[in-house]
């Protein structure tokens, strides 16, 4: 009875953790290093807002879905 309430309390204390949104800068250097990694040569992101017209590829929202990264290959 003790593992199952002492679980139970965990898990609620770390969902606000789990829920926190993630920083725009942050996920775009994180998108940027992994697109580097694949070899891509010449690229671009650029956060938008969700509603904002964007060419290219979206590839990551942020802000609690309030913006958007959008890809785009080549220079």
């Amino acid at each position: 009875m003790r593992k199952i309430a002492l679980s139970l309390l965990l898990a609620i204390a770390a969902t606000p953790v789990l829920a926190q949104p993630k920083d725009c800068g942050e996920l775009k250097a994180e998108i940027d290093a992994k697109i580097s990694a694949n070899g891509v040569p010449a690229f671009t992101t650029t956060i938008v807002d969700k509603d904002a017209e964007a060419d290219g590829k979206v590839v990551g929202t942020c802000e609690n879905g309030t913006k958007k990264i959008v890809y785009k290959r080549g220079s």
